[in-house]
């Protein structure tokens, strides 16, 4: 018995000795390749640093690019030798790690199968069994009525619920968008515990979405898409979709385009069309900054601002700079046309050029951020309201009287007055910001989600004053809208998909204008304020008849029941 454990311990013993020796040869291997890695990321970006330098100090004394110095020529080799390294062998480590991994498991396998023969097989050393390559929890896979997984599929969920896979990395990894959000769907149920039955999965192409308009999807939401109209607007005709969940919106926003129809039509003017990006930078003293902010604003030095800024794409053209000093710290608000885009991604890549710019003349400046909200984006906001951001569109019609009459149910005085009050003197009392209006927000959204805008953007593009007159002896009714932060566009983000793309063909604004770069877009923001208006003079002759809790308890508050009809 004695002689059986000694020959056991020296058996453990051996294999210690050598799973020892193994490891510490990987880690000799693994910190030298670490090292050379780290010394040729080092001289790669050195030497990318010096070349742009350099690259930069000649745009801005006007030498050919192609003119090279010596030095300038042995930077470029040594960054072509320095990426083909990095390309050919920064991979090693990990593939030296994971044969190292499967050597040893491969080693520890084959120990087990030669002993479980001998004298061995019986006796249980100090050794901690094997743990198993993927580790999953036990999940019950019941499958939901919508969501049908194969075998296959059920182990890569079981793998995500374990987090050996992660939930992001499965369109990679997969290959099949569509897939990859099935499994995500049924990962968050077993996950959370909570049914996803009603959230459909059928129907909806997800490649399309990949990369540009929403990560890790589960399936999508249904919207109703309804349409009012025809709007007449600067002489053409207009089906106007709109895409909500709210009763009596398409129906009164319908009424109001008939109102405008019968009555002759409406016209609207682009007052301005330029997307801002405001960032904040820091110095050390305000009169620093305050040098900076005269830079800008020296007209002198537009023109090289303005060529800096435009290189970042074939639309952005920039239209003006103003930047205003908070103590020590420069908020600098740059305006520029986008062309048919919304234009966010392409301000800000002009912006990132300018401070880089900027930087050499001012070393001292510290850019804290490329968004200081003096934009401002996404905020109800003064800068906005007085400047205008994206498109700023004025809308007017004149309403005859038998319309306002027959039509909106209403009458011109009646109108007049409780636009007045309601509109102008109700929002000031509650000091509204860009709020003096009935509801532009209803349908700036509704026409949002049709055409694949930013949703959020509805808080400033809803900024709107509406204003109502009695004209031609006090007979007829003048209704404007004026809205100064209209941002829309045609092509990028949700655009592109199907269903959003079907609404902007609708109304004659799919994509870019090839023959007027940014037509379209400016001819969908006049809809949106068309729209609005219509929305406007609807509600308010409804409120002013009195018709408003009547209508909605029409139209919203339906008591049918659905299952039923459906049968």
């Amino acid at each position: 018995m004695e002689l059986h454990r000694k020959t056991v311990n020296a058996v453990v013993a051996s294999d210690s000795k050598t799973k020892n020796k193994k490891q510490q040869s990987s880690q000799s291997q693994q910190t030298s390749l670490y090292l050379t890695n780290a010394v040729f990321f080092t001289f790669f970006f050195s030497v990318a640093y010096f070349l742009l330098h350099q690259w930069r100090d000649k745009i801005r004394t006007s030498t050919p690019l192609h003119i090279l110095t010596i030095s300038e020529i042995a930077a470029g080799v040594s960054l072509i030798f320095s990426v083909i390294y990095l390309m050919s062998f920064f991979g090693i480590g990990i593939i030296f790690q994971s044969s190292a991994v499967h050597y040893d498991e491969e080693e520890d396998e084959a120990h087990i199968a030669k002993n479980s023969g001998s004298c061995l097989a019986g006796v249980s050393p100090e050794k901690p069994a094997l743990p198993p390559k993927i580790s999953v929890k036990k999940v019950d896979l019941a499958p939901v009525p919508e969501v049908i997984l194969s075998s296959d599929d059920k182990e890569i969920v079981r793998a995500v619920v374990s987090g050996s896979i992660p939930s992001y990395s499965l369109e990679s990894k997969l290959g099949d968008c569509k897939r990859a959000a099935a499994i995500r769907n049924q990962v968050v149920e077993r996950v959370t515990g909570r049914s996803l039955e009603g959230l459909p999965m059928e129907g909806f192409d997800y490649d399309s979405i990949l990369g540009q308009c929403c990560e890790m999807p589960i399936g999508f939401v249904q919207i109703p898409v309804g349409v009012a109209g025809p709007l007449l607007l600067d002489g053409k005709e207009y089906t106007v979709p709109m895409a909500t969940t709210e009763g009596c919106l398409v129906a009164s926003t319908n009424r109001g385009c008939k109102a405008i129809y019968v009555s002759g039509g409406a016209s609207a003017v682009v007052l301005r069309d330029g997307m801002t990006r405001a960032p904040v930078v820091r110095f050390n003293s305000a009169k620093r900054a305050s040098q900076l902010k005269f830079f800008l604003e020296d007209s002198q030095n537009f023109d090289s601002l303005s060529h800096i800024f435009n290189k970042s794409s074939r639309f952005a053209r920039l239209q003006s700079i103003k930047a205003t000093m908070a103590g020590k710290n420069l908020y600098i608000r740059f305006t520029c046309s986008t062309g048919d885009a919304m234009g966010m991604n392409m301000v800000s890549k002009g912006v990132q050029n300018v401070l880089d710019f900027l930087q050499s003349d001012f070393p001292d400046m510290d850019v804290i951020g490329i968004s200081g909200n003096f934009c401002s984006d996404k905020k109800a906001a003064a800068v906005n309201w007085i400047e205008g951001r994206g498109k700023s569109v004025v809308c007017e019609a004149v309403i005859k009287e038998e319309v306002v009459k027959k039509v909106l149910k209403s009458s011109v005085k009646s109108l007049v007055e409780l636009n007045m009050l309601k509109n102008l003197t109700g929002s000031a009392m509650a000091g509204a910001l860009g709020g003096f209006n009935a509801h532009s927000s209803n349908i700036v959204s509704a026409i949002y989600l049709a055409t694949g805008q930013d949703p959020a953007q509805n808080v400033e593009s809803s900024h709107c004053m509406t204003m109502m007159e009695a004209v031609n002896d006090g007979k007829d009714l003048h209704i404007s809208v004026t809205m100064p932060c209209i941002e829309v566009g045609t092509v990028g983000g949700g655009t592109q998909l199907a269903s959003q793309s079907a609404c902007l063909n609708l109304l004659g604004v799919k994509g870019a204008s090839k023959e007027s770069p940014g037509a379209n877009s400016r001819t969908l923001a006049t809809i949106v304020a068309g729209s609005v208006l219509a929305g406007e003079l609807s509600l308010m002759s409804a409120i002013a008849a009195g018709q408003l809790v009547k209508s909605h308890m029409k139209y919203n508050r339906s008591s049918k029941d659905v299952s039923k009809v459906a049968s």
